[in-house]
């Protein structure tokens, strides 16, 4: 079991993680026809669509109450009214989600409240569903802000009449975490539908953040679950939570329709997707198509080839709790050392990452604790490519925001396919890295002309020896 290390600094110093406002307006990106709300200062949704424009490459629906130094003394009512206003009357959405943020929760807006007074007032948004989670940014985590907000959408969205209707055992609901790009869910999709099931995603941010191009533009979400969908969820024959963030919303199902859940960790490794395969043709009665059992016998090939280059390396890894959790469970699988784990914010799951350590820090930490202990991989989002480079080492994107690579939405890392491709991956930036930073040999200029032309060697005499130039 893991030592849980908290921290002792005064601040953070280069953030690992991304706040609550952030997690939950992302999810809220996974309802079709949907806009974000940010009640809060422009600057803090103005942050967030930064971030968000720079990972996905895509424009990217956000709006903000636009609080002011008066408004947040003396309350947003106002400004909550106008805003939703506003996006009514300009974007034509079909749900709203608000999320609080820190100056929001410091002066203690009563947001229940204010919806009801907004519904009563104007007749036409009686039908418009407005969902509200509480966000504040001065605690938790962009992984805590997804938890709540699905939480939330279940609570409102959900149908709970339709608890009391025939069940279809094929329809099977699925709540993925915050870790899972879009490339993970179309993988998802796939799979499942392979098996005879009909998946419905909450939220299937796949739908709205794959990187298409719509026929028409919207200033909504392009994509997601549909409302009427979230709606009859409750005639699901089962509930699939995958990351352990997704207990809480599962749980939420199961009370208020009577769906039963079952909640898979990880799904990065042989041993998960072995337990997620047998489960699937279990509530399907299929046994599991041929190309699935292809693709694991692929995969334990990869992991054969690739363990040389990456058992016994050392790694560091900072990461949100689910997904640190899936990597390194996935990498000390394959013989790696996981010996420095940073993450973001409390989970179950971290204290049986398989590491000495964890610490609920920043990526000061992991990088001086990656140089203390001599790590050979850095593994964290793209803040961190100024600490490998300080430590020349690989350095691995994963999680978010991801802004200095193309692509990052359709990376897989679930599945047989998705971590043999991922192996291949963190094993190629391994050779790579060795090759480059090899010492040279009396025999290099026969695998490296390019130290010849660089003036780094002279052959003589058939010979080659090192240049004193």
């Amino acid at each position: 079991m893991a030592l849980v290390l908290t921290p002792s600094k005064a601040c953070a110093v280069n953030p690992l993680k991304m706040s609550q406002p952030i997690g939950g307006a992302y999810a809220f990106m996974g309802l079709r026809g949907a806009m974000p709300l940010l009640h809060g200062s422009q600057g803090c949704t103005s942050f967030g669509l930064t971030l968000f424009v720079r990972h996905f490459k895509e424009a990217i629906p956000l709006q903000t109450t636009a609080m002011s130094e008066v408004a947040t003394v003396l309350g947003g009512y106002d400004n909550l009214e106008q805003a939703i206003l506003n996006i009514c009357n300009r974007a034509k959405p079909k749900v709203i989600g608000i999320c609080s943020t820190g100056i929001t929760e410091t002066n203690g807006d009563d947001v229940d409240a204010y919806l009801k007074l907004i519904r009563s007032k104007y007749p036409q948004l009686a039908k418009l569903p407005l969902v509200y989670v509480s966000t504040p940014d001065f605690k938790g985590a962009f992984q805590d802000g997804w938890e709540k907000a699905v939480t939330r959408m279940v609570e409102v969205l959900v149908d709970e009449s339709t608890a009391h209707g025939l069940r279809d055992p094929s329809k099977v609901n699925i709540l993925p975490g915050c870790h899972l790009t879009p490339g993970d869910l179309d993988e998802l999709r796939v799979l499942l539908e392979d098996f005879g099931l009909c998946p419905s995603f909450l939220p299937d941010i796949a739908g709205s953040l794959d990187g298409h191009i719509p026929d028409e533009f919207t200033s909504t979400t392009p994509g997601g679950i549909d409302i009427d969908e979230i709606a009859s969820m409750g005639r699901a024959g089962w509930t699939i939570a995958i990351g352990a963030q997704m207990q809480r919303p599962a749980e939420v199902m199961r009370a208020k329709t009577g769906v039963p859940f079952r909640v898979f960790e990880r799904l990065c490794g042989l041993g998960p997707n072995d337990e997620f395969m047998t489960f699937l043709s279990q509530i399907s009665g299929r046994p599991i198509p041929l190309k699935y059992r292809r693709q694991r016998s692929q995969l334990a090939d990869a992991m054969l080839d690739a363990h040389f280059h990456i058992g016994g390396r050392k790694l560091a890894i900072g990461a949100e709790p689910d997904l640190l959790f899936d990597l390194s469970g996935m990498l000390h699988d394959m013989g790696a050392q996981v010996t420095v784990a940073v993450t973001t914010t409390q989970s179950k799951v971290i204290e049986r990452i398989k590491t000495k350590e964890v610490l609920i820090g920043d990526l000061e930490d992991l990088e001086r604790l990656a140089k203390k202990r001599r790590c050979d991989l850095l593994i964290t989002h793209s803040h961190g490519r100024q600490a490998a480079a300080r430590l020349k080492v690989p350095l691995h994107r994963a999680g978010f925001p991801m802004f200095d690579r193309v692509g990052a939405g359709h990376q897989v890392s679930v599945g047989y396919r998705g971590t043999r491709n991922l192996i291949f991956e963190i094993a190629n930036l391994v050779i790579a890295h060795r090759d480059e930073n090899e010492r040279p040999t009396p025999d290099s200029w026969r695998t490296k002309p390019r130290l010849l032309q660089r003036g780094r060697y002279r052959r003589s005499a058939g010979t080659t020896e090192r240049s004193i130039a």
